[in-house]
C-alpha cells in the first residue's frame, strides 16, 4: 500500500483528471486500446497470417498512415528524392 500512496504523491501533478476531462480529453486507455484493435489486429491477426517482423511493420505503418489520412503526403515525400534522382540522370 505505501508503494502505490508513494506512486499517487510522486505523480500527483500529472493526475489532473478533471482539468482533462473539461478539456474533452480522455483518460482512459479505452480508446488508445480500440485504436491498436482497429489498425493491428483487424490486419496482422486475421486467420492464416504469418508475418517477419520486418513486414508486419511495414504494413502497420502503411496502415496508420492511411487510417490518419496521412498517406499522400508520406508517399510524396518518400517519392521526391527518387524524382530528383531521375530527372538529374535524364
Amino acid at each position: 500500500m505505501a508503494t502505490e500512496l508513494g506512486s499517487f504523491e510522486k505523480n500527483r501533478t500529472r493526475m489532473r483528471y478533471g482539468e482533462f476531462r473539461r478539456q474533452g480529453l480522455f483518460i482512459g486507455s479505452g480508446v488508445v486500446e480500440a485504436g491498436c484493435k482497429t489498425v493491428v489486429g483487424q490486419r496482422a491477426k486475421q486467420s492464416g497470417m504469418c508475418w517477419t517482423e520486418a513486414g508486419l511493420l511495414a504494413v502497420l505503418h502503411t496502415r496508420c498512415a492511411l487510417l490518419g489520412g496521412q498517406f499522400d503526403a508520406i508517399w510524396d515525400s518518400w517519392n521526391r528524392p527518387a524524382q530528383r534522382s531521375q530527372a538529374s540522370a535524364a
